[in-house]
């Protein structure tokens, strides 16, 4: 079975269900069946061959989602990459996977036109919009997106199956946090075993319905597709949260039952006047992307009476690590939980051998949905990806520390890279966060490390509160005083009105110390 072939027995079983919904417009299973069907064939007589690359280039929309699956029917392996992005990651991407093809609007074709000569691969583009005939090189196919979809005589049907079970169905590229960005391979078995699993403790139906706010070029807003075909449930696409009252109109409109969120949209979601809407068809919320803090826990399970709270953790390299049960909250409420089904989860000492209960280690993820590597780069594979000690059996190493308490039930204490040492000690950035989040009148904080000549590294924190909130940085830093040892108080507290993200959510450290070590060398000239 491939991940394609979610949307052929959903659409067999009820075509005249709503699949899609986006922008006002709304998609049956056999509606968006059919159109994926008319690319897939597209893209072969283009000349796509199993195994090849497919970008597509698009916000969350109907026409990615009709991109992804009929890439896949077509025996290729689809490369979301998010419409923000720059020219030069873009362009990177592109390169780096050897796309010979490429969907999107334009303007992000027309920004390629001096790179172009690095593409030597890509050989066909489907514009989504006006076709006004892009610029691209000679010997590149251009051709209108709608009208392929709308061909006279272009067959609905499926084409002959191109692909098996272990066969590659994405490259995810990663945020290039630690490094430069990694093509994550993930095999339609990896995809298929992730799904299943969040279906299985979601208790995902086809009465679901899913609003999707987060960017298909990320495996949590990716997986919101592949979890609903599943389930048979209908997916509502919302490009953005920037105007939260709009959402939550569309949330009452359409009956969501499913709310996925990370940190930072939760922390929106919180400033609005929640208490005047009732969400009586409001099943489940779920949040990975970042550790949500305990109180943010607390307030949205305040603000959404009776609906079960998932807090989750997960990576790239496998789409899901771990969840935490609704009815667990209370006795672990800073825990991510336990496994998914079907996977085992450990922590291992410096050593490699399992951690005691409490111990710190590196989080060791086994199991089905396991990534097949990075793309192109064997090195780096070989890191994180180690044989276990059952025949055939690869463990991911996940970069990232944790400990598990006795009863199993998962802690994220810090990536490795994010650690401070300071004061010959090591502060994991979480631990304070926790602390500082429990304030009255904190909205979000991040913690970080800066380079300080006397402690080698001090501890800074940057702040956004409520509105209406008059705390200073003095009395943060007094609060931390009072619940922290003193080489875990932040040196200096920065209060602002918002935190840098990346494209998928994520507060950004790696921005904060940027602009840190940009205002030092000021300081200095």
């Amino acid at each position: 079975m491939g991940v394609d072939q979610l949307l052929e027995r959903s659409a067999r079983r009820a075509p005249d269900k709503t699949a899609v919904v986006c922008a006002g417009t709304r998609c049956s299973y056999q509606q968006l069946d059919e159109q994926a069907n008319r690319l897939a064939h597209a893209l072969i007589d283009a000349g796509l061959q199993p195994g090849d690359r497919v970008a597509i280039c698009l916000e969350s929309s109907l026409n990615a989602v009709v991109s992804i699956f009929a890439v896949l029917k077509a025996g290729g392996v689809f490369v979301v990459i998010n419409p923000q992005t720059t020219t030069g990651q873009l362009t990177h991407v592109l390169a780096d996977s050897g796309a010979i093809a490429l969907i999107a609007r334009g303007k992000q074709i027309d920004s390629l036109r001096t790179m172009w000569p690095r593409l030597t691969r890509l050989k066909t583009v489907f514009v989504v919009g006006p076709h006004q005939a892009p610029f691209v090189s000679s010997g590149t196919r251009s051709a209108s997106l709608q009208d392929t979809l709308v061909a006279p005589g272009s067959p609905a049907t499926p084409p002959e199956k191109r692909h098996g079970d272990t066969d590659l169905a994405a490259l995810v590229y990663t945020s290039g946090s630690t490094g430069g960005p990694k093509g994550v391979m993930l095999s339609h078995g990896n995809m298929l075993s992730a799904s299943a699993a969040i279906c299985a403790y979601l208790e995902n139906t086809p009465d679901d319905v899913i609003l999707n706010l987060l960017p298909l070029a990320f495996t949590y807003g990716l997986g919101q597709i592949t979890t609903a075909f599943r389930a048979g449930a209908t997916v509502v696409l919302e490009r953005s949260f920037a105007y939260p009252r709009a959402v939550i109109d569309t949330m009452l409109h359409e009956r969501v039952t499913g709310l996925p969120l990370v940190p930072t949209i939760a922390t929106l979601l919180l400033q609005q006047d929640l208490q005047k809407h009732c969400f009586p068809d409001l099943r489940y919320i779920t949040s990975a992307a970042a550790a949500l803090s305990a109180s943010k826990i607390q307030r949205l399970r305040a603000a959404f009476s009776g609906v079960k709270l998932y807090s989750m953790y997960g990576l790239t390299e496998c789409q899901r690590v771990s969840y935490l049960p609704p009815d667990q909250i209370d006795a672990h409420p800073t825990s991510v939980g336990i496994a998914i089904p079907g996977s085992e989860v450990f922590v291992v000492n410096e050593h490699g051998q399992r951690a005691a209960p409490g111990t710190v280690g590196e989080l060791v993820i086994s199991g089905p949905h396991v990534m097949k590597g990075y793309w192109n780069q064997p090195e780096a594979t070989a890191r994180v990806l180690r044989p276990g000690p059952a025949s055939g059996e690869t463990l991911l190493y996940s970069g990232d520390l944790f400990k598990v308490d006795e009863t199993g039930f998962l802690y994220f204490v810090s990536r490795k890279d994010d650690i401070i040492k300071t004061r010959g000690e090591k502060v994991a950035p979480r631990q304070v966060e926790e602390v500082i989040s429990r304030l009255p009148g904190v909205a979000e904080v991040a913690v970080y490390g800066i380079p300080d000549e006397v402690l080698g590294e001090a501890v800074a924190a940057v702040v956004t509160l409520t509105q209406g909130t008059s705390l200073t940085g003095e009395r943060i830093q007094r609060y931390c005083l009072e619940h922290l040892e003193a080489f875990m108080v932040p040196k200096t507290v920065d209060l602002r009105d918002s935190l840098p993200t990346t494209i998928t959510g994520k507060v950004s450290r790696r921005a904060l110390q940027a602009e840190t070590a940009t205002r030092s060398g000021e300081a200095c000239t």
